[in-house]
């Protein structure tokens, strides 16, 4: 897996989050995606530690978009775009998942951008985004966007769903 342009195994980067005290780490594909249980925390102080940790283990900076399980159930789960929408669409549902939610000036401007080509729904701290076809197709200005939303890593929806199930289930 390639985390913060350098290439980590995922029994490595598993050891690393081992090391800094979490519990039950597994992850899942190669795609620097990691489950692990620990402690009641909020989730911006569990992000800084994960960041420091690793950034100190590692030698350079990694952010970390933290998500609890029934967040990730929640994304799984949601419908952003009408099924009939979906089902035309060639391209894959992506989620984009952010710090937090961007202030409404920049909300507007980001959804702004969607056209008849990309979907764009914004819901907290996911940005759901439909293209028609790939993602390497689109025309979408992916700049524009982490400009007003923030740093963001981008997953399909369908891996959020493998996610949830496989570790999140109820």
């Amino acid at each position: 897996m390639n985390v913060g342009g350098h290439r980590l195994t995922n029994e490595e980067l598993r050891a690393h989050f081992d090391s800094m005290g979490f519990l039950d780490v597994a992850s899942f594909r190669a795609s620097g995606n990691v489950v692990f249980a620990g402690e009641a925390a909020e989730p911006e102080d569990v992000r800084r530690r994960i960041e420091e940790g690793l950034s100190g283990l590692l030698g350079y900076a990694v952010p970390a978009f933290v998500r609890s399980a029934a967040e990730v159930r929640a994304i799984a789960a949601s419908e952003p775009f009408p099924a009939a929408r979906l089902a035309a669409s060639k391209g894959k549902l992506q989620v984009a998942m952010l710090f937090e939610q961007p202030p409404a000036p920049a909300r507007r401007e980001l959804l702004s951008l969607a056209s008849g080509q990309d979907g764009l729904v914004l819901d907290r701290r996911e940005l759901y985004w439909l293209p028609s076809g790939g993602v390497l197709e689109s025309e979408l200005d992916m700049k524009a966007i982490e400009r007003l939303a923030g740093a963001m890593t981008m997953r399909t929806k369908g891996t959020v769903e493998q996610i949830a199930a496989r570790h999140f289930c109820e």
